[in-house]
């Protein structure tokens, strides 16, 4: 099974693409996909549009993980933004016909380092456990998609378990 963990944003979107062979993950390819900062929001989004379509052509994942729409009080227009790249994700899900399992940042955090509240470079050394890497996932858009890959994984194997007693 492949899966496909997604990053949002509208300037940088991380992606980090997990085979799973054995419940074993191993990274396919990550990385980010960089939009034109001066760009209007519409040539933005098609850029995030364009590039999640090669990925998913490229590499025919299986199930789309996502994290969560989060707003901060203090930032409602970051959780807006964030929902507009959102929508284009969701998007490129439903044309490829690929579930799409969203997932709130505690959750992924929990699921790695058994803290929800954990600090950035505490996910990224997990994932460098976790998957064998030989350094710390960078960017940490990166690093992020890869936790959000990682963590519908360890859903999904919990799932099985729960469906098999």
């Amino acid at each position: 099974m492949r899966i496909l963990g997604i990053d949002p944003g509208l300037h940088i979107t991380g992606y980090g693409l997990l085979d799973i062979d054995d419940h074993n993950p191993k990274v396919i390819e990550a990385g980010v996909i960089r939009t034109t900062k001066q760009a209007a929001l519409a040539e933005q989004l098609k850029e995030i549009a364009s590039e999640l379509d090669g990925i998913i052509n490229q590499f025919k994942p299986d199930a789309i993980a996502v994290e969560e729409l989060y707003s901060h009080y203090n930032h409602p227009r970051t959780a807006i933004i964030m929902g507009h790249a959102r929508g284009i994700i969701f998007l490129k899900a439903a044309e490829a016909q690929i579930n799409i399992f969203p997932y709130a940042s505690t959750r992924i955090k929990k699921s790695l380092t058994g803290n929800g509240r954990a600090k950035k470079n505490q996910v990224q050394r997990m994932i460098k456990v976790l998957l064998g890497l030989r350094a710390l996932p960078e960017p940490p858009d990166t690093a992020d998609a890869l936790a959000i890959a990682l963590c519908h994984c360890r859903a999904m194997n919990y799932r099985e378990g729960k469906e098999s007693d």
